[in-house]
């Protein structure tokens, strides 16, 4: 603890204690709550700007968000009751996403507990199952300590969402405690001997594969990957929505590991006979359902590496678990010596070729053409700017057609959460005002948190909103078509005036409904000088780059006639 020990009250000192943890920018939706730390950050402004948000699930997106793009837990704020089970959607996404981030939510006062006050809720119990750890914190006293204590769970092992409840009285009671150091990162390492065994079992291989995937990455990290991987010319895939951990230009790389992965990539993995997972948790998106590595001994050698102990074993028996950190792994390959590497050469040319092939995209009905659009932008956008979406089919387009080239360039919610695209483009630009930024929406999904465009514009944010409508819930009634062939339920869409309400907002807004408009309305929009919103008219029957509504539907009825 710091000496500098002077009476404070609660909401003083958890702002101290957030400044000393290097804390610059937080998201909130406001309440009464907590507002003696609200008080604080007024003093606060020059050291932590506060972001106000429009929804809570929108601010905790945004946190997140934050989070996944600088590797420092992302801050959020929010009041008890509606307020914290609103921001659940966010705190889930960091789960999954093993993103570090905190949650503040002001709760009841301590002399009202177990009385179902206004908006109470345990959140021990409600948050229990889908964070690294939750707290309350009953003395103003212990801020300092149990703050750091939820820094260092955030950041250290596998990276995650932490939550620190904040009883209202307990915030404007007076203490004299000192202040913690700023958290300090820890990672386990690899032993000399697992290096060994791993270098060991990539002798003796003929058809190896890397699986990259996980949070815990660093520039650094990434970059000691790369040269591992073409070092020893291994073909090098990312797992979903990770694709921007190894340059997707790369002749080492072979496609993204996730939804919709090339048959021809998922039939390599099947043969691959040493699979190294590094970050990866090897979940059903990666694996396609579980279905390309069995359970619980897959066929390949698997090298699998992971930042949590827990999670080496817990499907998959690897032949050769290693509990580590990206960083420290990364860094040990990179010094490791080259195996001769002749016996996959032609493995990993045919992979790649595999990939070229994979992104080269064929007309879909309509008169927009999403891979035409999806080229364009591969060839336009600087090899820093950042894509975020949320979830649905439009998101094949950015998944599949376009190449991810540096680390952090890419944003999405690995627990496929709608409502994501926009909330995290706001954050990213916010972190990165000097970055492009791009984000991709369904009609639908960008009506789930599409009020965000508000902070967007509070806030100067200049992001590029793509909304790529073609009035439905895509992805169900793909789903539908397949299953219940004709029988569309609940996957109907009627939308507002897009163009219309991005002006509303204050944002520069167009319509596009033919490919070739698509260029020059891009380029007014990011010379705009403000948010924008670019409304494109997707067919419905454009449903996949390769198939349409009408392809499914009679697939699914020919199936059931035979």
């Amino acid at each position: 603890m710091s000496k500098n020990v002077k009476p404070r009250n609660g909401g003083r000192i958890l702002i101290d204690a957030l400044i000393g943890h290097g804390v610059d920018m937080a998201f909130c939706v406001p309440g009464e709550s907590y507002l003696a730390a609200l008080d604080a950050l007024h003093d606060s402004q020059d050291k932590i700007k506060l972001v106000v948000c429009r929804q809570e699930g929108g601010a905790a997106y945004m946190a997140e968000a934050y989070g996944k793009l600088t590797g420092r837990p992302g801050i959020c704020f929010v009041t008890r009751g509606p307020g914290a089970t609103n921001a659940s959607v966010g705190v889930h996404t960091a789960f999954q996403d093993s993103t570090p981030m905190i949650l503040f939510i002001g709760q009841v006062a301590r002399d009202q507990v177990e009385r179902e006050a206004f908006q109470e809720i345990d959140f021990r119990r409600m948050y229990g199952p889908m964070v690294k750890w939750v707290a309350e914190i009953e003395d103003a006293a212990r801020i300092p300590e149990l703050v750091s204590q939820a820094f260092h769970r955030a950041v250290n092992g596998r990276p995650g969402p932490v939550v620190l409840a904040l009883p209202e009285d307990m915030l404007t009671d007076i203490a004299e405690v000192g202040d913690a150091m700023h958290y300090k990162v820890s990672r386990a390492h690899p032993g000399e001997e697992q290096v060994a065994d791993f270098r060991a079992l990539l002798t003796k291989a003929q058809r190896p594969l890397v699986i990259l995937g996980g949070g815990g990455w660093d520039a650094e990290a990434v970059a000691d990957i790369r040269a591992f991987a073409e070092a020893n010319n291994l073909p090098v895939g990312c797992s979903f929505r990770c694709q921007d951990l190894f340059d997707n230009t790369l002749p080492n790389y072979v496609g993204d590991v996730g939804i919709g992965i090339n048959p021809k990539l998922a039939q390599r993995i099947k043969e691959s006979d040493l699979l190294i997972a590094i970050g990866p948790r090897l979940g059903e998106m990666t694996t396609s359902g579980y279905t390309l590595i069995d359970i619980p001994v897959p066929a390949q050698k698997l090298v699998h590496v992971h930042a949590s102990v827990e999670e080496l074993g817990r499907v998959y028996q690897a032949t050769l678990p290693i509990n580590s950190g990206m960083g420290a792994f990364a860094r040990a390959l990179r010094k490791m010596a080259p195996v001769d590497h002749k016996a996959w050469a032609s493995w990993t040319s045919g992979a790649h070729a595999d990939y070229i092939e994979n992104i080269k995209h064929s007309p879909v009905p309509g008169d927009l053409q999403m891979g035409d659009i999806m080229a364009w932008l591969r060839h336009r956008l600087p090899e820093d700017a950042i894509l975020t979406n949320g979830a649905g089919n439009y998101a094949t387009w950015s998944h599949r057609f376009y190449q991810y080239r540096k680390f952090r360039t890419q944003l999405g919610p690995t627990n496929g959460s709608m409502g994501y695209g926009v909330p995290a483009a706001v954050a990213a630009k916010l972190a990165a005002p000097d970055r492009v930024v791009v984000s991709f929406n369904g009609d639908g999904c960008f009506m789930m948190n599409g009020q965000e465009l508000a902070t967007a514009v509070q806030y100067g944010a200049n992001v590029v909103f793509l909304v790529i409508n073609n009035g439905m819930y895509g992805t169900i009634r793909m789903h539908q078509e397949k299953t219940y062939p004709g029988r569309v339920s609940g996957t109907e869409l009627h939308n507002p005036d897009f163009v219309a309400l991005g002006k509303a907002y204050g944002a520069h807004a167009e319509l596009v409904e033919k490919t070739a408009e698509f260029a020059p309305a891009f380029e007014r929009a990011l010379a705009a000088g403000k948010p924008a919103l670019l409304e494109l008219r997707l067919d419905p029957e454009a449903i996949t780059p390769k198939a349409s509504l009408s392809d499914l539907r009679n697939a699914a009825l020919k199936a059931q006639k035979a």
